[in-house]
C-alpha cells in the first residue's frame, strides 16, 4: 500500500458520475483534450461491458488513476463531467472540501437543486455530453488520434441511442462526423454496442416480458415491468433495450429490485413523456428519452406508487388543465389606469388581473394588486398600466401539461397563468386553483417542485471553501448564540451572494428573528467587543476587538410613505426582510443556527439569476420608492458583468420618466456616487448612467462630452497605475473623479453641482480651491521644459497639490514627458528631504529670523536638481546662502 509521501500530487483531477457510461467516459477523456496533464478519476460501473472495455483498454491509453493512490488535498481544479449533481461524485467528497478548489462543469442534463456551484459550467441540451465537449476541441482546432476519436464517438451514439433517441440534435450528428474525419472506428463502436444475451440474461429478460403491464395515462401508453432477485444484474439497461425493440414500446419503466437496492430504468420515445424529469423526482437524473435511477430502504410497491403519482402529474393530463382554469377570465385593457386596475381587483376580490390590448384579449401583462395598492398610495393612481405591470410572464395553452403550470407557479412564483389558444387569452389558472385541486390530491406534486424543497438547499460545503476561518468562527458563534436565546439567525445579502459568486466579502450582515440590538449585545459582550445602535432602524453594529465589523438587523418590512422617502419600519419575518432588499441576488439568507447550518433561502429566484447573470428588482415600484437603486443596479451589473433585466431597464427608464432624481437629496446622490467611485471600474458605471441620462438627471452639467470621457478613461488609467505602486498618501477616489466629471465646468457654475450633490461647505471650499490650483499647476506646466527647466521647478509646482490634482494633472496632459516627470515626482520628488534643519542652522552660527526658511528651501532645491545631495554639501551650501543673503540684505539696507 503506498503511504501518503508515495500519493500523486494532482492538481487537477477530470471525473464524472458513479456508476458512469459510455458518455461520461468519452465526456472524461474528452475534456482531458482540455485540460493537458489533468489525473482522470474512474467513477466506477455497474455496465460490465464498459467495465471490461475500461479495463481491457482506456487506463492503458489514458491518464487513468485511483482515487486511493492521489493526494486529495493537492486538488486545485475538478472537472465534472456529465453530472452537476454533488450526490453523483461520492467518490471525490472529500476534494470538495479543499480551500478555494475550483470547479468546471460539463454536462447535458436538467438543472437540479444539488447542483455543484462552478467557476465554469458548459450545459447544452444536447443529446450527449461527450458531444459537447467534441464541439469545444474543435473549436479550439485540436487533434485527436483513432483510439481517442473512436472512444468519444461511443459516448455520442450510446447516449442518442445510435442518433435514434428524441433528444438527438444536429449537434451530435456534427460532432460524429467530424469524430469520423478523425479516425474513428465505426465497426468498433457497432461491434461494442451490439450485445449477445448469456443465458441468465434471457431468464431475466422473460422475467421483464412476463411482468410488463400498459397503462393508459391521459392518453398515453405507458408499459411498467419490474423483476427481482438477490444480487446484482449486469447490463440491466441492456434487457431494457432488448424488452422496447421487440414488442415495439414507446415509453417504459423498468424496476429491478437487485438485494437492496431498487434500481428503475426509463426510457421514452413519445415526446410527452421526459423519463429525465420523472427520475430526478426520485433522486436519479438523465435527459428526456433516456434516464434512470436508484432506490434504497424502499419496496417495489412503493417505488411503483411514486411513479404512479408522479405520471399523472407529468404525463401529457390535458383535462386536468381545461378543466383547473376560470373562465371567462376578468381582464384589464392596458389603456386604463393604476387606479381602475386597483378598483377592479378590489370588486371581485382578485390579486392579480390579465393586462389586454385595447378592444382584443391578446395578453400583453399581469398587474398585481399590492403594485396597484402602492403605487396609489404614491399618488401614481393616474399613471398608465403598461408603465408598472408584469411584461415578463410566462403562458399555457389549453392542453399544456400539469407539471408545466406546477413548474411555473410552484417553482417560478408566477402566481396567475394565463390560459391562451391562437394568441388570445382564453381563461386563467391561480395559485389558488392549483392548491385546491392539489390538497385534493396531493401526490400529484413531485417532491422537486414543493416549495419548501425549492428555497432552501444546502451549501455549508461552498461556506467552508470560500471563507476564512475566522469568519467561520464568527458564524459558529452567531448561530449558537441565536439556538441559546431562541432566535433564528441568518447571514444575508451581499455576503452570501458573494459566497455562491466564489468572490470575497467579509462585509457580514446578520438579521435576527428578534430583537436585533439586544442580539448585537450579547454578541459582543460574548466575543469582546462594543456596540453601536441604532433604535429607530432597530439595528446595531458590532465592533469587535479585532476591528471586525458585524452589522446585525432585525428581520424587518420597509415601507415608503412618498417615493424616494428614507424607509419606516416594521418588525417582520425573513421573507420579508429579504422583500425589502434591492435586487433578487441580494435577497439571499444562509441560516447560521446548529442543525440547520448552511441552508440557503431563496425565495425570489436568486440562484437563478446569478446563473443567468442578470440584475433584476423584486417589484415594479423598487425605483418608484428609491431611485438610488438605479445607481446600485448599474453598479452591480459592471461589477459582476451582469446585464440589468428587460423589466427591470423598462421600470429604470420609468423612474427617469418621472423625473424621480429630482425628490432624491444630494446627499444620497452623493453616497452612490462616491461608492461607484470606489468600484474597480468606476468608468464603466459613469458611461452606463449617461447612455440611460442618468448624469443629466442628477444635474444637466454632469453629462459627460468627448472630452470628459477622454479624461476620466485617463484618470481611471493613472489611478489604477497609482494603486500598484502602493504610495501614500492615498487617493480619495469620488475627489479624483469628480474633477473629471466637472472638467470644464466654468467657475461660477461649478457651485450648482456642488450644491446639487450637498457638499458641506469644507468641501465646496477645498473642492473649489483644488480646481483653481489646477489651473495655475497646467499654466505653469506648459511653460516647464524637459532638458531645460530644472526637476526642482516641477517640484514646486506639484508639491502644494493634493494627490487627487496631480493625478488630475497627470491625465489631462498631452505630452508625454510631462506624465513621466509627474510619475517621477509621485513615485520620488514628493519624498526627498534635506539631511539639514533649523537647529543645524543655528549651530553653524546663522542667527533665527525668516532666514531659515529660505535657506531651507533654497537647499531642497539644490537637493532636487543634484548639486547638494550630500548633508555636508547642505551645509556648506547653507553658510554660502547665508554669507549671499546677508550681503544682499545689507546691500539693500545701505541703500
Amino acid at each position: 500500500m503506498k503511504n501518503k509521501q508515495e500519493k500523486i500530487q494532482a492538481p487537477t483531477v477530470i471525473t464524472a458520475h458513479a456508476n458512469a457510461d459510455f458518455d461520461a467516459l468519452g465526456a472524461m477523456v474528452a475534456a482531458s483534450k482540455l485540460y493537458p496533464g489533468a489525473v482522470l478519476i474512474f467513477p466506477g460501473s455497474q455496465e460490465s461491458s464498459l467495465r471490461n472495455f475500461f479495463i481491457e483498454s482506456t487506463t492503458y491509453l489514458f491518464n487513468f488513476k485511483a482515487f486511493k493512490d492521489i493526494e486529495p488535498e493537492s486538488v486545485k481544479l475538478l472537472v465534472v463531467v456529465d453530472t452537476r449533481q454533488r450526490s453523483r461524485i461520492p467518490h471525490v467528497r472529500s476534494v470538495l472540501d479543499n480551500e478555494g478548489l475550483r470547479i468546471h462543469l460539463y454536462d447535458h442534463h436538467p438543472d437540479s437543486e444539488e447542483d455543484l456551484p462552478a467557476e465554469k459550467s458548459v450545459v447544452r441540451e444536447w443529446g450527449s455530453t461527450t458531444t459537447i465537449i467534441t464541439h469545444e476541441i474543435m473549436a479550439r482546432g485540436l487533434t485527436l488520434n483513432t483510439e481517442e476519436a473512436t472512444l468519444l464517438g461511443i459516448g455520442i451514439y450510446e447516449d442518442t441511442g445510435s442518433f435514434g433517441f428524441n433528444t438527438t440534435t444536429p449537434r451530435d450528428f456534427e460532432a460524429a462526423g467530424w469524430l469520423k474525419s478523425q479516425g474513428m472506428d465505426i465497426e468498433v463502436i457497432t461491434d461494442l454496442l451490439s450485445h449477445e444475451l448469456s443465458a441468465e440474461q434471457v431468464t431475466y429478460l422473460g422475467e421483464l416480458f412476463k411482468n410488463a403491464k400498459t397503462y393508459d395515462i391521459h392518453g398515453v401508453d405507458v408499459v411498467i415491468t419490474e423483476m427481482s432477485t438477490d444480487k446484482f444484474v449486469p447490463d440491466f439497461a441492456l434487457l431494457v433495450h432488448k424488452l422496447m425493440d421487440m414488442e415495439k414500446i414507446k415509453v417504459v419503466f423498468a424496476l429491478g429490485r437487485m438485494a437492496d437496492r431498487i434500481h428503475l430504468v426509463a426510457r421514452s420515445k413519445n415526446p410527452d413523456v421526459n423519463v429525465g424529469r420523472i427520475c430526478s423526482s426520485l433522486g436519479g437524473g438523465g435527459h428526456d428519452a433516456a434516464a434512470s435511477a436508484t432506490v434504497k430502504d424502499r419496496t417495489l410497491a412503493e417505488v411503483r406508487d411514486d411513479l404512479f403519482a408522479l405520471f399523472y402529474s407529468q404525463i401529457n393530463p390535458q383535462i386536468v388543465v381545461e378543466s383547473l382554469m376560470s373562465r371567462p377570465p376578468v381582464v384589464i385593457e392596458g389603456d386604463k389606469t393604476m387606479a381602475d386596475a386597483l378598483e377592479l381587483m378590489s370588486r371581485y376580490g382578485l390579486k392579480d388581473v390579465p393586462v389586454v390590448e385595447r378592444d382584443s384579449m391578446r395578453c400583453i401583462g399581469i398587474i398585481g394588486q399590492q403594485i396597484a395598492d402602492k403605487a396609489v398610495s404614491h399618488h401614481l393612481d393616474g399613471v398608465g398600466l403598461s408603465e408598472y405591470m408584469t411584461r415578463t410572464f410566462e403562458t399555457v395553452e389549453a392542453k399544456t401539461d400539469l407539471y408545466r403550470v406546477m413548474e411555473i407557479i410552484l417553482s417560478n412564483r408566477q402566481r396567475m397563468l394565463p390560459v391562451v389558444e391562437n394568441g388570445d387569452l382564453v381563461g386563467v389558472i391561480t395559485r389558488t386553483d392549483l392548491m385546491n385541486m392539489l390538497i385534493e390530491e396531493p401526490a400529484r406534486i413531485p417532491d422537486s417542485l414543493m416549495p419548501d424543497h425549492r428555497r432552501e438547499r444546502n451549501i455549508a460545503a461552498q461556506v467552508k471553501n470560500r471563507l476564512p476561518q475566522r469568519m467561520l468562527d464568527l458564524l459558529k458563534e452567531a448561530g449558537e448564540l441565536g439556538a441559546e436565546i431562541g432566535w433564528e439567525v441568518y447571514a444575508v445579502g451581499g455576503f452570501v451572494r458573494d459566497i455562491l459568486l466564489g468572490r470575497p466579502n467579509l462585509d457580514l450582515d446578520l438579521v435576527v428573528e428578534g430583537d436585533g440590538i439586544t442580539f448585537a449585545k450579547r454578541f459582543a459582550a460574548k466575543l469582546g467587543g462594543r456596540v453601536k445602535a441604532h433604535s429607530k432602524f432597530k439595528t446595531a453594529v458590532v465592533i469587535l476587538d479585532d476591528g471586525q465589523r458585524v452589522d446585525v438587523a432585525t428581520a424587518r418590512l420597509e415601507y415608503y410613505e412618498y417615493p424616494a422617502a428614507l424607509p419606516t419600519v416594521e418588525l417582520s419575518s425573513i421573507k420579508m426582510d429579504l422583500y425589502r432588499r434591492d435586487f433578487t441576488v441580494n435577497a439571499l439568507a444562509l441560516r447560521i443556527n446548529p442543525g440547520r447550518y448552511g441552508q440557503l433561502v431563496d425565495f425570489f429566484g436568486a440562484e437563478r439569476d446569478i446563473r443567468n447573470r442578470t440584475i433584476r428588482v423584486l417589484h415594479s415600484l423598487s425605483f418608484v420608492e428609491d431611485p438610488t437603486r438605479i445607481l446600485r443596479a448599474i453598479r452591480f451589473e459592471r461589477r459582476f458583468d451582469f446585464q440589468i433585466g428587460g423589466q427591470t431597464m423598462r421600470l429604470i427608464k420609468n423612474a427617469l420618466g418621472l423625473k424621480l432624481f429630482s425628490k432624491l437629496s444630494g446627499t444620497r446622490v452623493m453616497h452612490e456616487l462616491q461608492s461607484i467611485m470606489n468600484e474597480g471600474d468606476p468608468l464603466a458605471c459613469l458611461l452606463r448612467m449617461q447612455e440611460l441620462g442618468i448624469m443629466e438627471a442628477i444635474h444637466p452639467l454632469l453629462s459627460l462630452d468627448r472630452e470628459r470621457i477622454q479624461i476620466l478613461t485617463e484618470l481611471v488609467k493613472v489611478h489604477n497605475w497609482y494603486k500598484l505602486l502602493y504610495l501614500d498618501p492615498a487617493v480619495v477616489p469620488w475627489k479624483l473623479y469628480i474633477l473629471g466629471m466637472t472638467a470644464g465646468i466654468k467657475r461660477d457654475e461649478i457651485g450648482q453641482v456642488t450644491g446639487r450633490l450637498h457638499f458641506t461647505q469644507k468641501e465646496e471650499r477645498d473642492f473649489l480651491h483644488l480646481r483653481d490650483m489646477i489651473g495655475e499647476a497646467l499654466m505653469k506646466l506648459m511653460g516647464w521644459k524637459e532638458g531645460h527647466s530644472r526637476l526642482s521647478r516641477l517640484y514646486k509646482i506639484l508639491h502644494p497639490i493634493p494627490v487627487e490634482g496631480i493625478l488630475f494633472l497627470m491625465a489631462r496632459s498631452r505630452k508625454e514627458y510631462i506624465r513621466r516627470n509627474i510619475s517621477q515626482y509621485l513615485a520620488r520628488l514628493q519624498y526627498v528631504d534635506i539631511e539639514v534643519n533649523g537647529k543645524d542652522l543655528k549651530n553653524i552660527g546663522i542667527e533665527p529670523g525668516p532666514i531659515y526658511t529660505t535657506i531651507l528651501d533654497r537647499l531642497m532645491t539644490a537637493k532636487i536638481d543634484g548639486r547638494a545631495e550630500t548633508r555636508h554639501d547642505q551645509l556648506n551650501l547653507a553658510k554660502k546662502l547665508n554669507k549671499e543673503l546677508s550681503a544682499s540684505l545689507e546691500s539693500e539696507n545701505g541703500d
